[in-house]
């Protein structure tokens, strides 16, 4: 009986001494795993709201969908434009002289491709839609529409993907810690994004750490 007790209170210990690694390493390499991984994902966004402002430039509006998306980034182009101040004499009626006019001439100086503007020779842009780490494949949610702000139609998108898809593998208590955050450091909510559909706003949602991670 003596050893039987032995060995329960060493099965015991054992299992305890478990459950308080556990709890003390499970949320360090939490964060660990999800930095990583959001940082993979908001370089992706990042590389959505480049290419939807391009098309914005030269189309007036937003990519509804990543279809069209790619396709402009594949063989749009830019124009470039250069702006100068020129001056002309011009006969006044009301004062019977020739008065000085100011005028800005804009010259068109050729056009160069938004996928050399934007990603030189890399072609990531071609799959900038799927969001890393989705165990099934997903891709990010985007929309485009427009909105009236201050009297005036603008032009919106939005970018967005669920941290539950991000963090389908973590454990659940963690990630729902995570959904609920709310501090300038962290991502907060339960989605990462970029845009928005009801402000006229091209920014994310992350911190800007994020920023400098994927800077370096």
């Amino acid at each position: 009986m003596k050893t039987i007790l032995q060995i329960v209170l060493w099965i015991a210990a054992i299992v305890l001494g478990y459950m308080i690694y556990n709890s003390v390493n499970g949320p360090i390499e939490f964060k660990k795993v999800k930095q990583e991984r959001f940082a993979k994902v908001i370089s992706n966004l990042k590389d959505i709201r480049n290419s939807q402002e391009a098309y914005k430039t030269v189309n007036g509006r937003y990519a509804k969908d990543f279809n069209a998306l790619v396709s402009f980034v594949d063989t749009g182009k830019y124009t470039i434009t250069q702006q100068r101040d020129s001056s002309y004499l011009e006969y006044d009626k009301n004062f019977g002289i020739d008065m000085l006019k100011e005028v800005k001439i804009i010259d068109t100086l050729g056009t160069v491709s938004v996928k050399d503007s934007l990603f030189k020779k890399d072609d990531r842009y071609k799959t900038m839609m799927n969001v890393p780490y989705a165990p099934s494949g997903e891709k990010f949610e985007m929309k485009a529409s427009i909105i009236e702000k201050s009297g005036y139609k603008a032009p919106v998108f939005e970018a967005k993907v669920s941290k539950d898809i991000v963090l389908h593998d973590q454990p659940k208590t963690l990630l729902a810690r995570e959904n609920a955050q709310i501090n300038v450091d962290e991502v907060n909510g339960n989605i990462i994004r970029v845009g928005s559909l009801t402000e006229v706003s091209t920014s994310g949602n992350w911190p800007s750490i994020y920023d400098k991670r994927n800077d370096q």
